[in-house]
């Protein structure tokens, strides 16, 4: 099968949204109209988290052996928060309090895909999953990832799993589907797709489908990208598979180091590519992107390495947790740039989105909601305003 066959394939896991639609109780149709009435419409929202990016990753966060410009033009037009921490050290913690607004069993309280489908929201996930095998049960109607912590290492895999739902069936009947989709360019040892550019892809297509417009009634879409880079493949040596280490190929370093920040740069430019997304699709202010980190940087094992400071000034508190990037552009809200010292984890995520889709306080989640922050309240002093980023982005938002 050829790459664009297999991009096609990727992309309809958030595919069939019409049929999707037509398959809709009337209820449920009815409800959603009643929880956005006439003119006003809920904000869609976007997380993206990368697994081991470091404060010091980010120029706009303090690196300087080269620019992370889509990034920097987000934050340049965003707040960008200077104590956030993951919820946990453990990844799997860290992704339940995101998730589920705190660290407990996952099931014992409602995600905050399942609160936001509540609120008439098309959600969708795309990477990691490692809370349990079947996200799908826990608010998110479609699908592509790995389901297991290992494989998210592996950046030229030759699965993904999937869900999709409303699928013909050779039956001719309409049925969920869920499963392991063959990635044939990558079997047998080929290099051929490049796993977090084909979650790209599919980020891309879930906004395209899911574009809030007159034919879905304009209905908000959340979209949670837990991309498993830039960690190393191997959690034993300084290992970044990248296509090529342009346009580091000529630096004096270790190549591992050319290939990370060849990584780095890759990342930075999903953030263009998204925001292409939004421009084709006339998505302009209704929405709101998260872009941060899940865990902390794996520690080099090559001390030549450390010159890329990917920690940056960052320290760890009394519990071994260091303060990780995160950037909320929501023009709606904020329209320029601010940086808040405010301390906030994982964990207020879910009280936000909520809070963001116009639903009343949670009183079972313990996080807190940022959206007071984001409006640059002030009776917060820890919110300033930020000179804007001087610097040219390649496909800027």
């Amino acid at each position: 099968m050829k790459s664009s066959c297999i991009l096609a394939l990727l992309g309809s896991v958030f595919t069939l949204a019409a049929q999707a639609q037509t398959n809709e109780s009337l209820a449920a149709l009815v409800q959603s109209i009643n929880q956005h009435p006439a003119g006003a419409r809920a904000t869609s929202i976007v997380y993206i988290q990368c697994h081991g990016l470091g404060y010091g990753d980010l120029s706009c966060y303090g690196q300087t052996n080269y620019q992370t410009p889509n990034l920097d033009h987000l934050a340049a037009g965003g707040m960008q928060f200077m104590d956030f921490r993951p919820a946990s050290t453990n990844f799997e913690d860290s992704l339940s309090a995101l998730v589920y607004g705190q660290t407990t069993t996952p099931g014992q309280s409602g995600s905050v895909a399942d609160r936001l489908v509540g609120r008439g929201y098309r959600t969708g996930l795309v990477g990691e999953w490692t809370l349990d095998a079947e996200p799908w049960k826990h608010g998110f109607q479609e699908f592509a990832g790995f389901l297991h912590p290992e494989e998210g290492r592996n950046y030229y895999s030759d699965f993904v799993w999937r869900f999709q739902p409303h699928v013909l069936t050779a039956t001719n009947t309409v049925a969920d589907w869920s499963g392991r989709e063959v990635l044939y360019e990558n079997t047998g040892g080929k290099h051929d797709l490049y796993l977090p550019e084909l979650f790209a892809s599919a980020m891309g297509n879930f906004v395209r489908i899911h574009a809030p417009d007159e034919f879905n009634k304009y209905s908000p879409f959340f979209l949670l990208v837990n991309l498993p880079a830039p960690r190393s493949a191997d959690a034993h040596r300084d290992q970044f598979p990248v296509p090529s280490d342009a346009p580091f190929t000529g630096e004096n370093w270790p190549q591992p180091a050319r290939d990370r920040a060849a990584l780095i740069l890759r990342i930075d430019g999903l953030i263009g590519q998204l925001f292409d997304a939004f421009k084709k699709n006339h998505i302009t202010n209704n929405v709101a992107v998260f872009f941060s980190s899940s865990a902390a940087p794996e520690p080099f094992h090559n001390p030549k390495m450390n010159f890329l400071n990917v920690n940056g000034p960052a320290k760890p508190d009394a519990a071994g947790i260091a303060p990780l990037p995160l950037i909320i552009w929501w023009p709606e809200m904020v329209g320029r740039s601010h940086r808040c010292v405010a301390a906030c984890t994982s964990a207020d995520f879910a009280p936000t989105a909520l809070d963001i889709a116009g639903a009343q306080p949670a009183r079972d989640l313990p996080g807190k909601s940022l959206v007071s922050a984001l409006r640059n309240d002030p009776k917060l002093p820890e919110s300033k305003d930020l000179p804007a980023v001087e610097k040219t982005p390649r496909n800027a938002p």
